[in-house]
Parts: structure tokens; C-alpha cells; sequence
């Protein structure tokens, strides 16, 4: 893995979210239509999503 990869894998989920949450809403998309992409992508619902921001986890450990 190269070290960009390495340095984003490294980083936070919920350092992240709020970024990927203000993005989606300045596109005029919603809270709900973001976590509805996060579940397609990872499997994880609205709860496992919250649990997983609270415990801080990595990109890695999230995706």
C-alpha cells in the first residue's frame, strides 16, 4: 500500500463524515440519502453507522 493509501486508512470515519454529510447537503442531497450510499456500500445501518463514528474506528476497519 502506498503511503496516501496508508495515510487515509489510517484516518477516522468521524473525522470524515461530517466533510462527506456537508458535501451531500450543498449538492441538495439529504442525511438520509448519504447513510442510504454508506449501506450500499458497506452493509453497515444507520445504527451500526452511528456505533462504528462513536468507537472512532479507520477507513480501514470501516470499509
Amino acid at each position: 500500500m502506498n503511503t496516501q493509501n496508508q495515510r487515509i486508512a489510517k484516518m477516522t470515519f468521524a473525522s470524515i463524515y461530517p466533510m462527506y454529510l456537508a458535501k451531500v447537503e450543498k449538492k441538495g442531497r439529504t442525511k438520509e440519502e448519504l447513510h442510504q450510499v454508506i449501506k450500499w456500500l458497506t452493509g453497515f445501518d444507520d445504527k451500526q453507522q452511528q456505533e462504528l463514528i462513536n468507537e472512532n474506528v479507520t477507513f480501514e476497519t470501516f470499509f
